[in-house]
């Protein structure tokens, strides 16, 4: 990870501010790479956009404003709040990190996060084991956002590998096809 950007909860993950567009979030990374658009939650309407490099994910409302973030565990920028790195770290340390912040909750698939930041800390299989995967979401959209059922965090990032470990090809499907 070269990238390294700083997260205001419920406001900003480094360039990108929730509530942008997606010509305004494309154009706020320059040097990111588009590699699709595709239909993230088929129940709310939900568009993603899927950036290779850096590596994460952008999801847009119906009403096309950037509400969720999600960066790879391997090949994202590391996403940093209140100088502790989320983003391919330890998941037992950053679950503690968060428990001692307070307010810790667990949702349906036992993904811990804190609404009151937006924050789901989710996890990665990488060739170095499990890594955390931050998936981070706007004032409008944090109520809930730990709970994959009521939550306003999209189906997609809730199913399967987003990023499959190379090394097992037979694995290497996505969610949403592409």
């Amino acid at each position: 990870m070269t990238l390294r950007w700083s997260v205001v909860p419920l406001e900003s993950v480094g360039p990108l501010r929730f509530g942008m567009t997606m010509a305004e979030v494309v154009a706020a990374v320059p040097s990111a790479v588009e590699l699709r658009r595709f239909v993230a939650d088929p129940f709310a309407d939900v568009v993603g956009i899927q950036f290779g490099f850096p590596a994460l994910y952008a999801y847009f409302d119906r009403s096309g404003q950037l509400f969720c973030v999600a960066a790879d565990a391997v090949s994202g920028p590391q996403l940093v709040l209140d100088g502790m790195a989320l983003t391919g770290g330890n998941p037992s340390e950053l679950e503690q990190w968060l428990f001692d912040r307070g307010g810790l909750r667990y949702g349906p698939r036992a993904n811990p996060g804190i609404d009151s930041l937006g924050l789901v800390m989710r996890v990665q299989l990488t060739a170095g084991g499990l890594q955390t995967r931050p998936v981070l979401v706007g004032r409008n959209w944090a109520d809930r956002c730990t709970d994959d059922w009521e939550g306003a965090i999209p189906e997609c990032e809730w199913v399967g590998h987003l990023w499959p470990d190379l090394r097992y090809p037979e694995r290497a499907k996505t969610w949403p096809p592409t």
